[in-house]
């Protein structure tokens, strides 16, 4: 048996593909209440919508684009299940329509009901919304609804080739970056600057650094336009991180070449093939914390018109709990908000196939409902045990913007990784060379064991910048921010960064000046690339790119945060040198384990798995003012017991000479980098390493860090 709705839409015998009735002139029947969102049904469109307290809902109709509605269809009380209003609609032009939800329930604000069914609101499931599809284009707020909801047609080919690279998270090497501002600049050299697409004709410079996973600023749709204020010369600034969802299940249309033409789903499913192909994964940076409804004063898009009580703390008197430091805190250990969260998380991985997840502000996901912190948050633990997200990475940022710090004590559940902001800052230190930070850097260069006791190295996410403060560059040489044109008056971002600008604040025309920042860049990337944990870089580290001191640069979309590519050629020693430092440490297991290191051997041998040396070998000091550090690893247990490796690094202003302890049996030391020393003698790419000149002694420069490892004599390079 068949029924024909109309030209091309001749449909099987399935009983639920036939209309019961018709409402504004469409044929519709009671839908199905999961899965939630808009599904695309035989013959029609499903549409579920979770509305508790809700009076009444209709399902508001729009052609592609258009200002007013095309037309509403109330979804009668008997199509509801519980709190779900479902009604599936037959014969829609798939791709000619958006939607969106009126509701109407009680507006007492006093009580926490926020209904308005002046607004129409955005499906808090939408695959894809339409209003942003080019990037900083003023948005038309007087519209009934500046973002509209669209149906996504699951048609993309990820071929047969297509897999997870599963890499193990003790060989990630992580590239934090801006999918706009990698490739925006006028010299990137690419066809679709500032796109997905634009990212993916980058994908070979990405291999050759050798970093196998990329961290996404945040994609889920958002609002680069929401933020009032202007900059120092008039210009109206952007929220260019994007730290602002408005949607979880949409892609950012305004980073696609493509979405204009509302293809920025398969866009980025192509950037994803491609970054796989390339054996490189990707993880996004996530927000669940807050959204771009803000408090009582923003807007009211889409949750805070279906549930303001779901979706959102509230103080007893209806008001905004805020721990995220943007007016609202969303209400994520709510069962029906959990399951927005795991639901979404799915999502990405199921349909676009992202490898993992970075979870800004996530000690949030901890709170209760009332905020208070929980002792075994439900959320974080359905995380973990996901079936969906069983291999998937799990990486949280262990504080929130009210002073909850867990860095070392996130619930992990055997699962999550934490971005270890004690590593970041204790390795800050000792660049400046402060008094005291040596013996806590021992524990951060070798995974942070006292943090992480049971949960092993890969626990720690390694980094000493992001996009949240000094670029590396900047940390070298600034003392103090600089962020006048952020419109805020300076008083934005953090105040003490320590930093330490090498002596002089800022440009410098003293050539010593500059060869002191970057030497020290050279030592803090050979620290971070040598140390147990997954480390994480931010992308134009590697070329010092610079932000002129600002700090906090989250609404600039100019060459203050784009990736500037004439870098690479102006940089092209330090290129080199950070590549050669990830080449090193993916050939050599024993700088990646994913246990903690330990001085006994564990396998009962007579070598030491790490040992402590000082200037003396074997003779580590770890008095107060200290300011040097040598640690060796021992090979001989790693996978194919390769070599072992000794690294040094010093805080003096002065040159040390280093008396280094016996390489294994047979082994030479081997010159791997040395921050301190001219290029091209300042790295070494692998089986190039030469022997060093003086076998038991080495002239480490000031502010430098050296690597060496033990190789055959018989096969180095002389």
């Amino acid at each position: 048996m068949t029924y024909e709705l109309g030209p091309g839409a001749l449909l099987s015998g399935r009983i639920d593909a036939y209309p019961t009735e018709h409402i504004g002139g469409y044929p519709v029947r009671p839908g199905r209440v999961e899965p939630l969102g808009a599904t695309v049904v035989p013959g029609g469109v499903n549409f579920a919508l979770y509305a508790d307290r809700a009076e009444a809902v209709s399902l508001v109709l729009f052609e592609t684009g258009a200002s007013e509605p095309q037309v509403e269809l109330p979804i009668p009380d008997r199509f509801r299940i519980g709190a779900v209003f479902a009604m599936t609609v037959f014969g829609l032009d798939l791709e000619g329509f958006e939607y969106g939800y009126r509701v109407t329930g009680p507006r007492q604000p006093e009580r926490a009901d926020r209904f308005d069914p002046s607004a129409v609101l955005m499906d808090p499931y939408a695959r894809l919304i339409g209003g942003g599809e080019q990037w900083a284009a003023p948005r038309d707020r007087a519209r009934p609804s500046p973002y509209r909801s669209r149906v996504l047609l699951d048609d993309f080919d990820w071929g047969e080739a297509e897999h997870f690279p599963a890499i193990p998270a003790e060989d990630l090497i992580v590239y934090e970056m801006h999918v706009r501002g990698f490739t925006r600049h006028p010299e990137a050299g690419v066809d679709a600057p500032g796109t997905y697409a634009g990212l993916r004709e980058k994908i070979p410079y990405l291999a050759g650094l050798g970093v196998n996973c990329v961290e996404l600023l945040p994609v889920f749709e958002f609002d680069e336009t929401d933020n009032p204020r202007h900059g120092g010369d008039g210009r109206p600034l952007l929220n260019y991180w994007g730290y602002n969802t408005v949607g979880f299940f949409a892609p950012k249309a305004g980073y696609a070449a493509t979405g204009v033409y509302g293809m920025q789903a398969d866009e980025f499913k192509s950037m994803v093939k491609e970054l796989h192909a390339n054996g490189i994964e990707i993880l996004l940076d996530v927000v669940f914390n807050h959204t771009s409804e803000g408090n009582e004063l923003g807007p009211t898009l889409s949750l805070r018109g279906l549930g303001n009580q779901t979706y959102y703390m509230l103080a007893p008197d209806g008001g905004y709990l805020n721990f995220s430091g943007a007016g609202n805190t969303v209400n994520c250990n709510h069962p029906v908000v959990r399951d927005l969260v795991v639901d979404c998380l799915r999502y990405w991985v199921s349909e676009y196939h992202v490898d993992g997840f970075r979870f800004d502000l996530a000690s949030i996901l901890g709170r209760g409902q009332d905020g208070s912190v929980l002792a075994n948050p439900p959320l974080l633990e359905a995380l973990a045990h996901d079936p969906v997200l069983r291999r998937t990475k799990l990486v949280a940022e262990a504080w929130d913007a009210a002073g909850l710090y867990q860095v070392g004590s996130f619930p992990a559940y055997g699962r999550w990784s934490e971005w270890n902001g004690r590593y970041r800052d204790c390795v800050r230190r000792f660049l400046r060379g402060e008094h005291g930070a040596t013996g806590e850097l021992a524990a951060r260069v070798t995974g942070s064991a006292d943090l992480y006791s049971g949960r092993g190295a890969t626990a720690s996410v390694n980094f000493i910048t992001a996009h949240d403060g000094f670029t590396l560059y900047d940390l070298v040489s600034y003392e103090h921010k600089r962020n006048a044109d952020n419109g805020e008056d300076g008083r934005d971002g953090e105040s003490d960064n320590l930093s330490w600008n090498s002596g002089a604040e800022g440009p410098a025309e003293d050539p010593e000046v500059e060869r002191l920042r970057r030497v020290r860049i050279k030592t803090a990337l050979t620290i971070l690339l040598t140390s147990n944990g997954i480390p994480m870089l931010t992308a134009g580290d590697e070329v010092g790119r610079t932000q002129h001191g600002n700090n906090n640069a989250y609404c600039h979309d100019d060459e203050t945060t784009w990736f500037d590519w004439r870098l690479v050629e102006r940089n092209a020693e330090l290129l080199r040198f950070t590549s050669n430092l990830i080449a090193l440490r993916r050939a050599h297991p024993v700088l990646r384990g994913a246990e903690h290191p330990a001085g006994p051997d564990h396998q009962g041998g007579s070598r030491v798995e790490l040992s402590w040396h000082g200037v003396s070998a074997w003779r580590p000091s770890w008095r107060h003012h200290d300011r040097v550090l040598a640690l060796m690893r021992c090979g001989s247990h790693a996978p194919g017991g390769e070599a072992s490796v000794y690294t040094a690094m010093s805080a003096h202003d002065r040159p040390l000479d280093l008396e280094l302890p016996e390489p294994p049996a047979g082994t030479v030391w081997a010159l791997a980098a040395d921050s301190g020393a001219e290029p091209p003698e300042d790295s070494h790419p692998l089986g190039q390493e030469p022997p060093l000149e003086h076998p038991r002694r080495y002239r480490l420069a000031g502010h430098g860090a050296v690597v060496l490892i033990s190789r055959d004599p018989t096969t180095l390079r002389s």
